[in-house]
C-alpha cells in the first residue's frame, strides 16, 4: 500500500511540476496582447518582458543544482514552489512594468528549479522498470501546461485585466505540487532494491558479466567537486560529454525555431488568418501531447538510445523536407512586432479587413509565438524564444519601416475586402496557391518534426540527465547541462534572424537537417542504454567502462 501511494504522490508531483512549467511558458503569449495595451509597452519593452523568464530561469541553473545537492530534491521543490507563489503573487498585483519583469524573472527562477528538482527526485524514487514512464510524465505536464495556457488565454482574452487572472491562476497547481510533495518521504525509498528487482524478474539482466561485477562492488557513497565534472574520474569526464551533448543537440537541431513558422505553414495551406493562430497554437499543442503520451510508454520498454535514435532521423528528415520545399516555393518572412504605440501597425497588418478593431479576438496579433512556444517546451525549456526575436528585430529588418506602409496596406485591404483577407495580409494570394502539395508537405514535415521532439529529444534528454551522474553529484551536474540548454536557446533565438538574412531560410532548415544527422552519429557512439537498470548499476557500469 505504502509503495503505490509513493508511486501515485511521485506521478502527481512529477506531473503538475511540468504543468507549472508549461503553463508559465503559454501564458505570457496571450497576457502580452493585453499588457501591450495596458502599460503602453513599446516593442523593446516587451522583449524585455518575455525575455525575463530566461534570465530568471538561466541564474537558477547557476545555483540551483548547489540547493538540490545540499538540502535535498524535495526541500528544492517545496523552496520553488514558495518563490513560485511569491512571483505569482507579485505578478497578479503588479502596477508597472518593473513589477512584472521582477514577477517573471521570480517564475523563471522557480521553474527551473524545480524543473531540475523534479526529474531528479522522480528518478531516485520510483523503480528501475518505472522510471522512464515517470520522468517522462513531467514532459507530459510541459504540454498539457502549455494547451491548458492557450484556452486560458482565449477565455480571459476579452475580460478586462484578464492578464492578472492568466498569472494568477498558476497559483493553484503550485499549492497542490506543494502539498503532494509534504506526504513524501525526504530520502528516496528503495521499495525495491536493484538486488531484489532482479530476483523478481522486473529487470531483465542486461549483461551478465556486469551484474556479477556490480554486485560484487557494494555502493560507496563519494563525494565529489564540481571539478570532478571535467575529471577522468569514475568517467565523470564522459558523463559531462553525454549530457551536454545532448542537451546542445536538443537546441541546434533547431527545434526552438521551427515552430516559429507554425502560423506561416497554416496559412500557406490556406487557412484564415485568426484560425491559423488557434489551429496553429493548439493542433500542434495536441499532436505534442499525443507523442509525448507515446514515449511515456516506450521509454522502459524499447530504451532511451532507440528512442532518440529514432526521433532524430525523423526530425532530420522533416526539417531537410522543409528546407527543400521552401526552396521551391519560399515561406514569407514577416514577423512583427506589434507596439501598442503604434496602433497602426498593431492592427492592418494582423486584421481581417472586414472585421472591426474592438472585435478583434485577442488571438490576432501575436500568432507565430503562440505556435512558437508551442514547441520550446518540448525542449523542456525556452518558449519565450519566439516572441523575444519576433520583436524589435524583425520590426526594424522586415517588418514594418514606417506608418505609411501600413495605413496603404490597411487601405488596401479594405477596398480589396475578402480577396486580401482571406490569405492574410503578409502572405499576399498568388504564390500560396501554385504550390499547394509543396504547402501541404511543409505542413505535414513540421507534424512529423513535432512528433519526433516529442519522443525523442523533448523527454529523453531529462531522463537519461537525471540517470547518468552519481547521486552525490547529480543536481550541480544536472544544473550545469541546464544552464547550457538556456545559453544556447537564447543564442538560437538571437541569432535567428541574421543567420536567415545572411544564408537564406531553406539553407537554414537543411543546416538544421544535417545538424540532425550529426545528433544521430553522437546518439550512437556515446549514449549508453539505461533501461531496466538501476541508477547505482548505471553508476557503476560508467565507472568501469571507458
Amino acid at each position: 500500500g505504502r509503495a503505490l501511494l509513493v508511486l501515485l504522490l511521485s506521478a502527481t508531483v512529477s506531473l503538475l511540476g511540468g504543468l507549472i512549467f508549461g503553463y508559465e511558458l503559454g501564458i505570457i503569449s496571450g497576457a502580452l496582447l493585453q499588457l501591450q495595451i495596458d502599460f503602453h509597452l513599446s516593442c523593446f519593452k516587451q522583449e524585455v518582458l518575455v525575455s525575463s523568464l530566461l534570465i530568471g530561469a538561466l541564474l537558477a541553473s547557476l545555483v540551483g543544482g548547489i540547493l538540490i545537492d545540499r538540502h535535498g530534491r524535495r526541500r528544492a521543490i517545496l523552496v520553488s514552489n514558495l518563490v513560485l507563489l511569491v512571483g505569482s503573487l507579485i505578478l497578479t498585483l503588479a502596477r508597472s512594468l518593473i513589477g512584472l519583469v521582477i514577477g517573471r524573472m521570480t517564475v523563471g527562477f522557480a521553474i527551473s528549479v524545480s524543473s531540475m528538482a523534479c526529474c531528479i527526485y522522480v528518478s531516485e524514487m520510483v523503480a528501475a522498470h518505472q522510471r522512464g514512464l515517470l520522468v517522462s510524465l513531467y514532459e507530459a505536464g510541459i504540454t498539457v501546461g502549455i494547451l491548458l495556457s492557450y484556452a486560458l488565454n482565449y477565455i480571459f482574452a476579452d475580460m478586462d485585466e484578464g492578464w492578472r487572472y492568466m498569472f494568477g491562476l498558476a497559483i493553484a497547481p503550485t499549492a497542490m505540487q506543494f502539498l503532494s510533495i509534504l506526504f513524501l518521504p525526504v530520502n528516496p525509498v528503495k521499495l525495491s532494491s536493484w538486488d531484489s528487482d532482479c530476483q523478481k524478474g522486473l529487470i531483465q539482466l542486461q549483461d551478465t558479466e556486469d551484474r556479477a561485477a556490480a554486485k560484487q562492488e557494494p555502493y560507496k557513497e563519494k563525494h565529489y567537486s564540481f571539478l570532478d565534472l571535467f575529471r577522468t574520474r569514475d568517467n565523470m569526464r564522459r558523463r559531462t560529454l553525454v549530457g551536454l551533448g545532448l542537451v546542445l543537440f536538443q537546441q541546434f537541431t533547431g527545434q526552438p525555431n521551427v515552430l516559429g513558422y507554425a502560423s506561416k505553414i497554416f496559412h500557406s495551406v490556406g487557412f484564415q488568418s485568426n484560425s491559423s493562430a488557434i489551429l496553429a497554437s493548439v493542433g500542434l499543442g495536441a499532436i505534442k501531447v499525443v507523442a509525448t503520451l507515446v514515449a511515456m510508454v516506450f521509454a522502459d520498454k524499447a530504451g532511451r538510445r532507440v528512442l532518440l535514435m529514432a526521433g532524430c532521423v525523423v526530425m532530420a528528415i522533416s526539417v531537410t523536407t522543409i528546407g527543400l520545399t521552401s526552396r521551391i516555393a519560399p515561406l514569407a518572412m514577416a514577423r512583427d512586432c506589434k507596439a501598442a504605440a503604434d496602433p497602426n501597425a498593431s492592427h492592418s497588418l494582423t486584421q481581417h479587413p472586414l472585421t472591426p478593431v474592438s472585435s478583434q479576438p485577442a488571438v490576432s496579433p501575436i500568432p507565430p509565438a503562440l505556435g512558437a512556444d508551442k514547441s520550446q517546451a518540448g525542449s523542456g525549456f525556452a518558449a519565450t524564444r519566439s516572441l523575444t526575436k519576433a520583436f524589435a528585430s524583425t520590426q526594424r529588418r522586415e517588418g514594418v519601416p514606417n506608418s505609411s506602409f501600413t495605413q496603404k496596406r490597411g487601405l488596401v485591404g479594405q477596398a480589396k475586402g475578402e480577396t486580401v483577407g482571406s490569405t492574410g495580409p503578409p502572405f499576399g494570394g498568388a504564390p500560396w496557391a501554385k504550390h499547394m502539395v509543396l504547402n501541404w508537405i511543409t505542413l505535414l514535415s513540421m507534424m512529423a518534426f513535432v512528433s519526433a521532439f516529442s519522443i525523442g529529444f523533448g523527454p529523453m534528454t531529462w531522463l537519461v540527465l537525471s540517470e547518468i551522474y552519481p547521486a552525490e553529484i547529480r543536481g550541480r551536474a544536472f544544473a550545469f547541462c541546464n544552464s547550457f540548454n538556456w545559453a544556447a536557446n537564447l543564442l538560437i533565438s538571437l541569432s535567428f534572424l541574421d543567420l536567415i538574412d545572411a544564408i537564406g531560410f531553406s539553407w537554414m532548415f537543411l543546416l538544421y537537417g544535417l545538424m540532425g544527422v550529426m545528433a544521430v552519429i553522437f546518439i550512437y557512439l556515446f549514449v549508453p542504454e539505461t533501461k531496466g537498470q538501476s541508477l547505482e548499476e548505471i553508476d557503476q557500469q560508467f565507472s568501469r567502462k571507458r
